[in-house]
Parts: structure tokens; C-alpha cells; sequence
């Protein structure tokens, strides 16, 4: 029997769905955002945000009307309890989209490799989680394989690069700050995803319009496109069901977990895949990198200290 105030665990089942979850809803949007901003040329990675952020507070709010799931009704507290994550929310989404476009997919997925130290470090100081030593020399493996890799890259694109890596400060940053506000008797993990969208849907159309991204989206000429408008309805699906299983998969593991997760899903076949058919551009020094670096990973991994949640995944994988 569970003693009385002990926190009940998650189940094994819970841990190990949520993490496949997120990682399937990671690759999947990847590859769509890839191929509306670089295949069809979709001058407008904003746009493409603020459909994600609607197709969120839409599904939410008529799951909410329909008593399918519940969060708190808004009130002045609000934007107190959710402070820093909609900035946090926004920069990670807008970054995420903007060095997609700019970035082989192969070398974006190792770069994004360094949200996973920088995840363990905002867990260590903001939650007070601390990790053993093998789970930490993991981690600095992972980030030499992504220096290794991006080292290699000879179509070098600077912006890309800053992207990419303020992408990695704001996706360590959210999930956090995510994990750390999660509480059910506060907004829980539905409240937290809605009013996220709220807060930055208006801030982020009004930065699209000042800055002409929105003219552009708007006079872009696939509109007419039938498949084109299926990919764009389909990627603010995704992109709710991205955040949502982001939420889950913090909930159930820890953010330090779904950063793992997040590279992992980037392994072998699935790259090559991308670079024969999405990137042919790509270099195969990188590729081969970020394979190395991949099982090294999960290898040294799953054999630390089963008493730590990312270990215990990791095993069962």
C-alpha cells in the first residue's frame, strides 16, 4: 500500500507511451514544417506559428466546452502563475520554425542535440534535480558527437546556426519552467498549454504584420494548392499535438527525458531517409556522426543507475 502524501509514480506503460508519443509528434512535424518551408517555399514560418497556436487554443477550448477535459477559467492571478513560459513559449516555437528553413535537417537535429546539457543544468537550478555522474558524462558524450558532426557541415549558414541554438536555450527553458508549473491544483497541463497560446497568439500576429511576414503569407501563390492547404492544416495539428505531448511526456518522465527523446528520434535510417529525399545537399560525415553519437548515447545510458527515471526509459527502449 502506498503510504499516505506519497506521490504516486507513473507506471512503467505511462513513462514509456508518452516518450514514444512525443518523439513520433517531433519527427513527423519536423518533416512537415521541412517540406512547407523549404519544398513549397513558405516564406512565412510566423504564420505557420500562429496556425499552430490557434489549432491549439481551438481544440482545447471545444474539449473544455464539451467537458472532455477541464482547466481553470481565466482570472487575474493567471499571467502571474504562468510567467516566464509564454515568452519562453513563443521563442521556442518561432525559433524551432526559423532555423528548420535554414538548416539541412540532419545538422539541425545535431545541433538540437544541445538541449539536452542545458536541460540538465536548468533542472539541477531551478527544480533542485540532481543526476549521477554517469548520466552527466552521457550527456557531455552527446554534445562532443554534435560538435564532431557540426564540424563537418560545409553548407555553414551562421543564422541558421543562432537559431538553432537559441531554439535549444528556449526548449530546455519551457520544459522546465513546464514541468515546474504543472501542478493539478493549480492550472495543470491543459491550462498551461491554452493560456500559453492566449497570451502570445495576439503578440505574435502583430509582430508577423509590423515585420511584413504576414502581407508575405498572404500573397503567397499555393494557396490554391489543395495538397499545400492539407500539409498547412495538418502542421497546426501536429503542432498542438507536439505541445501537448511535450506537457505529457514531462509529466510522466522529466524534461531532462524528453530532451533525450527528442534526439533519439533523429537516429540511422530516419536520416538517411531525409537526406536521400528531403536534403540530398547533406553531408554523409554528419549523418554518420550523429549515428555514432545516437547509440553511444543510449548504450552508456541504459547501463547507469536504474534508480534515475532517464535510465530506467532509456533500458526499456
Amino acid at each position: 500500500m502506498t503510504p499516505a502524501g506519497a506521490e504516486r509514480l507513473p507506471s512503467r506503460a505511462a513513462r514509456l507511451l508518452s516518450a514514444l508519443f512525443y518523439g513520433a509528434c517531433s519527427l513527423f512535424l519536423v518533416l512537415l514544417n521541412k517540406a512547407l518551408l523549404t519544398t513549397y517555399g513558405f516564406p512565412s514560418p510566423i504564420v505557420l506559428g500562429i496556425g499552430q497556436m490557434a489549432a491549439t487554443i481551438m481544440i482545447l477550448y471545444v474539449a473544455k466546452l464539451n467537458k472532455i477535459i477541464h482547466f481553470p477559467d481565466f482570472d487575474k492571478r493567471i499571467p502571474v502563475k504562468l510567467f516566464p513560459l509564454p515568452l519562453l513559449y513563443v521563442g521556442n516555437h518561432l525559433s524551432g520554425l526559423l532555423s528548420t528553413g535554414k538548416l539541412s535537417l540532419p545538422m539541425f537535429t545535431v545541433l538540437r542535440k544541445f538541449t539536452i546539457p542545458l536541460t540538465l543544468l536548468l533542472e539541477t537550478i531551478i527544480l533542485g534535480k540532481h543526476y549521477s555522474l554517469d548520466i552527466v558524462a552521457s550527456v557531455f558524450t552527446i554534445v562532443l558527437g554534435a560538435v564532431v558532426a557540426a564540424g563537418s557541415d560545409l553548407a555553414f549558414n551562421l543564422e541558421g546556426y543562432i537559431f538553432v541554438f537559441l531554439n535549444d536555450i528556449f526548449t530546455a527553458a519551457n520544459g522546465v519552467y513546464t514541468k515546474q508549473k504543472m501542478d493539478p491544483k493549480e492550472l495543470g497541463k491543459y491550462g498551461v498549454l491554452f493560456y500559453n497560446a492566449c497570451f502570445m497568439i495576439i503578440p505574435t500576429f502583430i509582430i508577423s504584420v509590423s515585420t511584413g511576414d504576414f502581407q508575405q503569407a498572404t500573397e503567397f501563390n499555393q494557396w490554391k494548392n489543395v495538397l499545400f492547404i492539407i500539409q498547412f492544416l495538418l502542421s497546426c495539428f501536429l503542432g498542438y499535438l507536439l505541445m501537448f505531448a511535450t506537457v505529457l511526456c514531462s509529466h510522466y518522465n522529466s524534461p531532462l527525458t524528453t530532451a533525450v527523446v527528442g534526439a533519439i528520434k533523429g537516429l540511422t535510417n530516419f536520416h538517411r531517409l531525409i537526406s536521400h529525399f528531403f536534403d540530398p545537399s547533406a553531408s554523409s560525415s554528419g549523418v554518420l556522426g550523429l549515428q555514432v553519437q545516437g547509440w553511444t548515447r543510449i548504450s552508456w545510458i541504459s547501463m547507469t543507475d536504474r534508480s534515475y527515471p532517464l535510465a530506467r526509459l532509456l533500458a526499456m527502449l
